[in-house]
């Protein structure tokens, strides 16, 4: 009988790991690539593999433990959340948002939403929802002790807590009542370029520790700042920034530092790059949990996180796939350890939500906690080296933007004097010329659209009040580009179209052929295939010649110039080579929004 050893090494038939020799071997593929040569240093390596975040973090190919900061699950600096009841649904609060203006049809959704797994509702109040007169309608059946219930109303928050409150009073619910009443000055004044009142928030914010002991009154919103393009440690230093000004503005009011602390609720946004979105959450409560620790609150003081599905990388086009992107989404917020989560519902860009559009979101977040079981595992990002590493990169540089926002004399002056705008700008025009040269690729927009999609219909959704940072959404050019494409197919009964002229056999040309497709209909724009010598026949003025590097050489000019003969006003080449007769490129990393605007031009599309 064999005895097992009493620790069983598993890599004990391996030899050791080195990192040199795994540099050596990776140095061999990119060789292969171009990317390295023989003369290239080890050192140099993992140099060409990192990548940088839109807020200079570097994302390296390989992690160990030596990037990894110490931490334990539930200790300071907290980025490892621990919930003593954390199973099944009481893991996270399911937060199913409302914003119907029609207060009886809200009502109807509200209460399908609490007994099909919502187990907190979001009511969007005032101008862009629910009328704040309706409220009393709205919440008629909802049990006020057992739903948490959260107001967004935007300029008529004073006026909405007040009805709330009424109504909470009015059923003797003071005890139990919960959720937030949403006073949010600051997040106001970075949506409309108008400041709410602090001293209103604060006196809120009083009441309720006074009155109603497990509602809270504040909220420190950061998706205005994720909705214009700002990256994830702008959102947090923004937000960490207006938590601090609250806390100032709480206190000030005679609240206690617990108190204060007590009465803020964080909201951000998670989308689908799943490990920046889970480190997102980690270090916002590492930011928190240093601001509590200055300001002298209890030991365990920590970051309440609301978790909202962006929407921004939300899409009108193929709106399905909004399905996945949430997905995602809602699994890296649950991981990052969020305490309440919003889906979106995969319809939110075409208007309001239908029924089964709001099933889906409520049952993306069931599967992930009662299927997957995800919240019964304590912090599972912890111990990543990767996510530790990553968590503990994003704090600092959300917490040098947040020290950066102080200088200037606090959120509200740096709003007004335009330094959040400016830096958020220049963000999104990075971001916006990846987009563009599709380094961030958009499922069913950027890539692998279907024109022939018969989108859903959907009523109007009441447009929420701007003027002050812009809203974008990251599918905003190439679902421009579709629109131009629709409303010319709508007046002359074709889409605009372009001809791939393909050289040599279809093993040859399909690969170049198919990027060349998927790129030219990302713009609303049809393919049709054929030899240069069948152009005269396609009914269009533009081709595109596709093939090899190899026939490129032979064929390439000539193909050009059959072309031309036949009346081509353009003549693209997918790939990268110059030849006679050729006007332009397409490629992987070219800009995309460039060339396909160029095309509708030439195609006498109209703007």
């Amino acid at each position: 009988m064999t005895v097992p050893p009493e620790e069983l090494e598993l890599a004990a038939a391996f030899p050791p790991a080195e990192r040199d020799r795994w540099r050596e071997m990776v140095k061999g593929v990119l060789r292969k690539s171009g990317a390295a040569t023989e003369e290239t240093p080890l050192g140099e390596i993992e140099g060409l593999l990192t990548r940088e975040s839109y807020d200079g973090v570097p994302i390296a190919a390989l992690y160990t433990r030596d990037d990894a900061p110490p931490g334990r699950p539930g200790l300071a600096p907290r980025v490892r959340e621990v919930r003593p009841d954390g199973e099944g649904l009481a893991g996270w609060d399911v937060r199913q948002p409302h914003a119907h203006p029609d207060p009886a049809v809200t009502r109807e959704a509200v209460l399908a939403d609490l007994e099909n797994g919502a187990t907190s509702v979001w009511l969007r109040l005032g101008e862009g929802g629910t009328p704040v007169a309706a409220l009393p309608e709205v919440l008629r059946g909802v049990l006020l002790d057992l739903a948490p219930v959260v107001l967004d109303a935007g300029e008529q928050a004073a006026e909405a807590a007040e009805a709330f409150l009424t109504l909470v009073t009015e059923r003797g619910n003071q005890p139990a009542a919960s959720g937030n009443l949403g006073a949010d000055p600051l997040g106001l004044q970075a949506r409309t370029g108008t400041a709410g009142s602090l001293d209103d928030a604060a006196a809120l914010a009083a009441r309720c520790v006074r009155e109603f002991p497990k509602l809270r009154a504040v909220v420190a919103d950061g998706t205005p700042y994720h909705d214009a393009g700002g990256s994830d440690a702008e959102e947090l230093g923004a937000v960490v920034a207006a938590g601090v000004a609250y806390l100032r503005a709480l206190t000030g009011a005679g609240l206690s530092v617990d108190e204060a602390f007590g009465q803020i609720e964080f909201r951000v946004a998670v989308n689908a790059d799943q490990f920046s979105s889970i480190a997102k959450l980690r270090a916002l409560r590492r930011l928190w949990t240093r601001v509590a620790d200055v300001s002298g609150a209890a030991d365990g003081t920590s970051a309440q996180i609301h978790a909202v599905t962006s929407a921004a990388m939300m899409t009108r086009r193929d709106p399905w796939v909004n399905m996945l992107r949430t997905t995602v989404a809602t699994f890296a917020a649950g991981v990052g350890g969020a305490d309440a989560v919003t889906v979106q519902p995969f319809d939110a860009r075409l208007g309001l939500p239908d029924d089964f559009a709001r099933r889906i979101a409520r049952n993306t977040q069931t599967l992930l906690l009662e299927e997957s079981s995800l919240a019964r595992v304590v912090d599972p990002a912890g111990g990543s080296w990767y996510a530790e590493s990553l968590t503990e990169e994003l704090a600092q540089a959300a917490w040098t933007w947040f020290t950066e926002i102080e200088k200037a004399g606090g959120l509200a002056a740096a709003l007004e004097s335009g330094l959040v705008a400016d830096r958020i700008a220049a963000t999104w025009a990075r971001r916006r010329k990846d987009l563009a040269r599709r380094k961030a690729p958009l499922t069913g927009v950027s890539e692998f659209p279907n024109l022939a999609e018969k989108l859903p219909e959907r009523d109007a959704a009441p447009a929420r009040p701007g003027g002050g940072l812009p809203v974008v959404t990251y599918a905003q050019d190439f679902e421009a580009l579709r629109d131009r494409s629709d409303a010319h197919a709508e007046a002359t009964g074709a889409r605009p179209k372009v001809f791939l002229a393909t050289l040599g056999p279809i093993a040859v040309h399909t690969a170049r052929a198919s990027f060349a497709a998927n790129l030219f209909q990302a713009g609303g724009i049809e393919t049709v295939t054929g030899a240069p010598e069948e152009f005269a026949a396609s009914g269009t003025t533009v081709a595109c010649v596709c093939s090899s590097d190899r026939l490129y050489e032979e064929q390439a000019a000539e193909a050009a110039r059959v072309l031309k003969d036949a009346g081509a006003v353009k003549v693209w080449l997918a790939g990268k080579g110059t030849y006679e007769g050729v006007d332009a490129r397409v490629y992987a990393g070219c800009d995309a929004i460039e060339a396909l605007e160029t095309t509708l031009d030439d195609l006498g599309v109209n703007e």
